[in-house]
Order: C-alpha cells, then sequence, then structure tokens
C-alpha cells in the first residue's frame, strides 16, 4: 500500500539556455490542452469552453470577473500565447512548466504570480494525488494552470453558479482566496485519510495482523515529509499576501486571508503530530520484534537450562566403564529415569517461582 506523491523528474530544459526558455518539465497527462472560462459580475455570469486564447481577448479589459482556466501544460505554443496576450513575463510563463516549484508568490507591477501544491485523495485507490498550480491575479481576471483535468474547485464554481455568498460581489482577489482556501481544505481531507491509514496500521499492530508495516511506515512518514514541504512555505505566502503589500488584494479580502493562514497553520501542526505517530508506531514495531525475539531466547534458554544436568547424567552412564557399579544394578535404568524426572521437576519449580516462566 506504498503511496509515493513525488518523484523527482529530470528538468526537460537544456544546460546553458536563457532565461525563459518555455520547455515542459512534467507528464504529459491530456491530449491537448483545454480552456475554460468564466465571467461574472453581480448581475450574471457566463461560461464557455475557449478553443483558442484569442476568445479570451475580449474580457481582458471588461469591467467583469474573469476567470480562465487551463487544463494541461505540454503545449507550450498555448501557454505562450497566453503569456504574450496578458503580458505575462516569460520567467513566469517558464516557472509555470516547471512543474516542481515550491508555493511562492512574485508581485509583478500589473499582476501578482502564485505557485500552490493541490493535493487530492483518491479514496478508490487510496493514493494521493500530488499536482502544481500557477494562478495569475491581475486587476480584473485570475488566470489558472493545471497539470491535468479534474480539481478541487467544483464548489467555487457552484457558488458562481448560484450566487451564493459574497463571491460574485468581490474582485478576483476574493475569487483568489476562495481557490486557496479550496486547496488548504483538502488538505484536510487528505490528513483525514492519513489518520485513518495511521490508526489502521496501528490497530494491526497491536493485533498482529501487519505482514510488513514498516514499509508502509516508512512511505507514510515520506509523504508527510513532502507535505511538510509543500505546505510550509505556503504559510510563508499567505503571510505575505495578508500584511497587504501587494495592491492586487483589496483590505476586505485581508481577513478572509488570514483565515486561511490560520487553517495551514493547523495543517503544519497536523502533519506534525502524524510524523510523532508515523516515528511511535515505527518504535513500537521494533520494540514488539525486539520482544518476540526476546520471548524466543527466553523459552531457548530454558529449554536448554533443563537439558544441561540431563546432559550431564546421561553423559556420565554412558561412559560404560567396567567397574561402575550401577550399571550392574537391577533398577538402574529406572532410577536415572526418575533422578532425571525430579531434577527437571525442581528446576521448572524453581523457574516458576522466579518467575521466569
Amino acid at each position: 500500500m506504498a503511496r509515493r506523491l513525488f518523484r523527482l523528474r529530470r528538468s526537460a530544459k537544456r544546460p546553458g539556455s536563457p532565461p525563459g526558455t518555455l520547455v515542459h518539465s512534467g507528464e504529459k497527462k491530456l491530449e491537448e490542452v483545454r480552456l475554460s472560462l468564466i465571467d461574472y459580475d453581480t448581475t450574471q455570469i457566463e461560461e464557455k469552453t475557449l478553443s483558442d486564447v484569442t476568445e479570451a481577448l475580449p474580457f481582458k479589459e471588461s469591467p467583469t470577473v474573469t476567470w480562465i482556466n487551463i487544463d494541461g501544460l505540454h503545449d507550450t505554443s498555448v501557454i505562450e500565447r497566453i503569456g504574450k496576450e496578458f503580458d505575462i513575463h516569460p520567467l513566469v510563463l517558464e516557472d509555470i512548466l516547471s512543474t516542481q516549484q515550491r508555493p511562492k508568490m512574485e508581485d509583478y507591477e500589473n499582476y501578482l504570480y502564485l505557485v500552490l501544491r493541490m493535493i487530492q485523495f483518491d479514496e478508490e485507490t487510496q493514493q494521493a494525488q500530488d499536482e502544481q498550480l500557477s494562478v495569475i491575479v491581475g486587476s480584473n481576471y485570475v488566470i489558472s494552470f493545471q497539470e491535468q483535468a479534474g480539481d478541487v474547485f467544483d464548489p467555487i464554481r457552484e457558488r458562481l453558479r448560484n450566487e451564493k455568498g459574497r463571491i460574485r460581489k468581490m474582485g478576483p482577489d476574493y475569487l483568489t482566496y476562495a481557490l486557496i482556501d479550496a486547496i488548504v481544505d483538502h488538505y484536510f481531507t487528505a490528513l483525514e485519510n492519513y489518520g485513518d491509514v495511521i490508526a489502521e496500521i496501528e490497530e494491526d499492530l497491536f493485533q498482529d495482523r501487519e505482514d510488513e508495516p514498516m514499509a508502509r511506515i516508512h512511505s507514510l512518514k515520506q509523504e508527510m515529509i513532502y507535505l511538510r514541504k509543500s505546505i510550509w512555505p505556503l504559510r510563508e505566502v499567505l503571510s505575505q499576501l495578508s500584511r497587504g503589500e501587494s495592491k492586487v488584494f483589496d483590505k476586505n479580502t485581508l481577513i478572509f486571508l488570514r483565515d486561511v493562514y490560520d487553517h495551514t497553520i493547523q495543517v503544519i501542526d497536523t502533519v506534525e503530530t502524524y510524523r510523532d505517530l508515523l516515528s511511535g508506531l515505527l518504535d513500537l514495531y521494533l520494540s514488539t520484534l525486539s520482544n518476540r525475539m526476546n520471548e524466543v531466547m527466553k523459552v531457548l534458554t530454558i529449554i536448554a537450562t533443563l537439558f544441561i544436568p540431563l546432559t550431564f547424567i546421561a553423559g556420565v552412564y554412558g561412559m560404560n566403564f567396567k567397574y561402575m557399579p550401577e550399571l550392574e544394578w537391577r533398577w538402574s535404568y529406572p532410577i536415572v529415569w526418575l533422578v532425571m524426572i525430579v531434577v527437571s521437576a525442581v528446576m521448572l519449580i524453581y523457574f516458576r517461582r522466579k518467575k521466569w516462566l
């Protein structure tokens, strides 16, 4: 049941290439890049699937809020076209295509660039999947870049469609907050599933039903380490955003960012707790192995100790010297057996009183 969230991939960018060279470093997860758009304000909402980037240009300067989502990063020409039309810096485009970025924030003159790690837990396969999410936040638009189709943002789309909450009344900064909040909420969901797995391993250890717990515990510890590496930088990003230093975020949105910051702290604390629990389970498993070995050695030692005097007696009367008088006695054989039984019984009683048995 080993799971690996993260696997180091070799960069596809050739050494010595100039800055801003667009090379996709991740896996090709879709046959073609998919573009979708949601444009809304307090009175209307429009959803459409885009066949080309140019279809989004009329919304670039509109007073409404526009959310453009891109699924698939392998077609660098599409990413390059988006960068050109929305005046995105080449280094940002390079980071978008490099899918091993740590969570970070870069504040440019007309937009804000965010990198987040989106984690989804598949309950059917009992595996967690990690994906990089890049977000560009402009004055009236949000552009999100995903490696593959499928995300954790369906509740946000439903809120937009049904005009629930304040999301339709707020700007792109609040939409960005909602995206971050959805990602952090799914960290909790993933951790709940990890907690169930850890509880299952603990129960199996106590009931001696686990065949290879060390491999499972080691795999989970690796995932906790990677989760910590993904979440800890997000804490710094939210801390910077909540200070209100970026002109993209309105002051009214900062209080919501501080709430997500608190949730991130809770996630980090939970990850640390799970790491300690896994370390404790590993120590428990090793202690159990040691105790089992001690019990085996104890039984073997007692058996060997019981046979030491018996072996001595059998050795003495097995020498068959000519002038040993006991060898000629009629009751020699049963007497020797009686002596052996008495010696064994006395030793067992002694071991019992010493609580060695």
